[in-house]
Parts: structure tokens; sequence; C-alpha cells
């Protein structure tokens, strides 16, 4: 079986293209004798590309691979500062900013001028891509619901749900850096961030405040360990009963089992909070069907919070699929980098799960100079990269145990660059063992309490 070929989609973004160009030259100049052991395979990606760093293949830079490196570096950390020539704040999800092409007078009187208003109107000037789909939202999902108790239309609620799941993995990102930043606008806008989130993220499936304290309060303070409620480390990530498990008492215990778990942790307040969040959301959405409209209710706010629950579980099962057999408390190596277009290019970012769990006050538009900058410490640890794959496909696969076109995916670091595809597809399968209860014991010794 051929290796698949290691190319650059030309829908990723612009950071992520100088990454990828980055570990591809490091596979094509670091490891000269991988064509001879790999001779029925081929690593091949198109010239237009070109080259952007070198290695030397034992594990250190080259002095033309750390000049490449820094020139790659200096760019990315040169489209994140407001005070250099070259920054691109982020506009659209679809585009980079370069990439929008609109006539010359229309960039002069509504793009360019509606840039540099965003730009003080977002916490961070790179961030006029939050703002648009603010925008975005507010004329579009909330009319849309609106006119649904209004006026009750299978074909409007057909289409307004379509919108919906389109706008879930966006949103939901965008809510990720809200959570974590403490806010996405300016702060004399301070309010309307407070707000917002109360208008749409029922409409997007989200139940109120749950997120924040499920992710940040929760899922950081225990890194996917024994004490997490989403960790994977009891389950057979490969076996469809395991999965089903795990999303079954995601979708129908939540509500209690995170209170609970707040109340193991001492912390009462969270518990009350959290369990306020979610049985208030439950009643509201009840009352809507009760008093307002049934029809319209389910279509606006069940089958989104029942899709949205569904998808982050199977996309936190692919998230922390593959766990370290030696050293599983590692985010290194227990958590994966994605370098993808539905990953990174609509979701903010949210493949570079390694470089979040290391630092999850990073800005998003931090991850793919942070990676870089950590390049060596990646391959030494024997991290996890992928490319063109997402996470929904990476717990597809799994469940399929088709570890071939998981290791097809893998972007090789380190000593992984002298493994052929199989060597790989095995190290994959190894990490997606189930833990026994004594070896948690053994690795979290001050853990073990799942």
């Amino acid at each position: 079986m051929k290796l698949a070929p290691l190319i650059i989609d030309p829908h990723l973004t612009r950071p992520d293209t100088l990454v990828l160009k980055t570990l591809l030259a490091d596979i094509d100049h670091g490891n000269v004798q991988l064509q001879a052991k790999l001779s029925d395979r081929e690593i091949s990606h198109p010239e237009k590309h070109g080259t952007i760093a070198q290695s030397n293949g034992n594990g250190t830079l080259s002095k033309s691979t750390s000049n490449g490196d820094q020139a790659t570096i200096d760019a990315l950390e040169a489209w994140n500062n407001p005070e250099h020539k070259s920054f691109e704040p982020s506009v659209f999800a679809t585009w980079d900013l370069p990439d929008v092409k609109v006539p010359a007078t229309l960039d002069r009187i509504v793009l360019q001028p509606y840039i540099k208003w965003a730009r003080t109107i977002v916490r961070k000037e790179t961030d006029v891509l939050m703002l648009t789909q603010l925008i975005l939202y507010f004329t579009t999902s909330v009319p849309s619901a609106l006119y649904l108790y209004y006026h009750f239309s299978y074909l409007h609620a057909f289409f307004h749900i379509l919108m919906q799941l389109w706008y879930t993995g966006t949103y939901t990102l965008m809510m990720h850096q809200h959570i974590h930043m403490g806010g996405i606008l300016a702060k004399k806008y301070a309010w309307i961030d407070a707000c917002f989130p109360y208008i749409t993220d029922p409409l997007m499936g989200h139940t109120w405040n749950s997120y924040f304290f499920h992710h940040v309060k929760h899922h950081h303070i225990e890194s996917n360990g024994p004490d997490d409620l989403s960790s994977t480390l009891l389950y057979q990530r490969d076996e469809i009963s395991s999965f089903l498990h795990y999303v079954g008492r995601f979708f129908f215990f939540v509500w209690l089992d995170l209170p609970l778990y707040f109340l193991r942790k001492n912390k009462p307040v969270a518990a009350l909070k959290t369990a306020a969040s979610e049985l208030g959301t439950y009643a509201a959405i009840c009352l809507l069907a009760i008093y307002g409209n049934s029809q319209a209710t389910v279509f606006v706010y069940v089958l989104p919070l029942l899709t949205l629950r569904l998808g982050l579980m199977v996309g936190n099962w692919g998230q922390h699929a593959f766990v370290d057999e030696v050293d599983p408390d590692s985010d290194f190596r227990s958590s994966i980098t994605l370098i993808d277009v539905s990953s990174n290019r609509y979701c903010y970012n949210d493949g570079y799960h390694t470089s979040h769990h290391l630092n999850p006050r990073r800005h998003w538009r931090e991850h793919p100079v942070a990676f870089i900058k950590q390049k060596d410490r990646y391959a030494q640890e024997d991290a996890l990269v992928f490319r063109n794959i997402d996470y929904i496909m990476i717990t597809i696969k799994l469940l399929q145990k088709d570890y071939m076109y998981l290791a097809e995916r893998m972007v090789p670091l380190g000593h992984q660059m002298d493994m052929t595809v199989e060597q790989r597809a095995t190290l994959l399968k190894t990490k997606a063992r189930r833990f026994t209860r004594a070896e948690i014991e053994q690795k979290f010794p001050k853990k073990q309490n799942l």
C-alpha cells in the first residue's frame, strides 16, 4: 500500500501552509534514507509551494533549517502584530484577507472602513472575524428563529436547522475563545460580551454557561486524567461499544455528573451554578414549548442541543483518542495536532489541540507560531501530527479500525520519519488502547476518582 502523498491543501490558511511546508521540508531534507526504506511509497508535494526549512535527520536542526524556521516564525509573528506593516486581521472564515477579491470601489468604501472600525470593537485586533460572525448570527439565526415562532413552516424549519448545523462548529470555537479570554470584544463593550451568549448559545445548542464550567473549570483542570468526565482513558478507543458508552454518559447525564464532580472537589458554588445553568436552560426550553410554539421549539432549540452534544463527544473522542502508554499525563503525548481546513480555517485553529493544552490562554492566532517554536520538543516527545483530517473523521476511522488510513495522514516528526506506514499504524493502535485501573493508579497516583 502506498503512503498517501503529503500534499498541501490549497484551502489551508496561510499560517497552516507555512507550518506544513516546514514539516514537509524536514521530511524531504531531514531523512534522505526514507526514499530507500520506502521504495514502494511516495512522499511528494507540489513544487509551487517551495521549501521553508531543512533538518539534518538526527533530531537537530541544520543551520539552514534554523534560518528557515526563523523566517517562518518572523512571518507568522508579523501577521499577528498590529504594529507591523504585514499585519493581517482575520475578517472572514472562508478566505484569508489577501484572497478576498472585491471591486476596488467596494474595497475602498466598504471593506477597509469596516476592518478599521471592527479593529476598535474586538478584544484583539486580529479578531475582526469574531465581529463578522456575530453580525452574521444576529442577522440570520436570530431573526430566523423569531420568525419560526411567529409563523412556523416545516420548509423554513428544515433550512433553519441546516443553517444552524453549518454555524455551530465556528460558533462553538468562537465561544471557546470567549470563555478562555473572558470575552471577545473590547472592554468597553463588556456588557455585550456578557449578554449575547444568553441569546445565541441556546440557538447553537449550548446550555447557558455550561461550556465554561465543563471546559475551563473542569476539562482543563483534569486534562483527560482519571477525574475528567470526558476522559478517554478507560475506553478502548476503536470499539463502538466503548464509544456509545462514552457518548451516552455525557448525552444523558452531564447535567448530573458535572455538578457532582464539583461537589467531590469541594466546590459547591460551582456545582450550584452548573446545575442552575443546565436545568435553567431545560426549563426555558420546556416553557417555550408549552406556552410558545412547540414545533418551533423543536427546531430552534431541541435539535441544536441534541446534535451539538453528540458532535462535542464525537470530536472530543478524536481529540484524546491517542494516549501515550508511558506518560499519559503529558500534554505533548496525549493530545494531537491537526493541520486541516475544517479545524483551523473554520474553527479558530482548533486543530492545534496540543498547543492549546500546553497553554489554554494562548490566543488562537498564536498556535501556529508556538508550534514552530517548539517543533523540536514535539519531535522529542513523540507528539502526533496529522494533516487533511479532522477530529470527526479520526473518530470514524478509529471505530472502523482503519489505522492505515490514519497512519497515512500522519506528518511524521523525529524518529517517526524512520517508520514505515505499517509501523505508524501499529504505534497509533497502541495509543488507542484502554488503560486498566491498575495502570491508572500507577500513572496517576493522586487521581483515582473516575
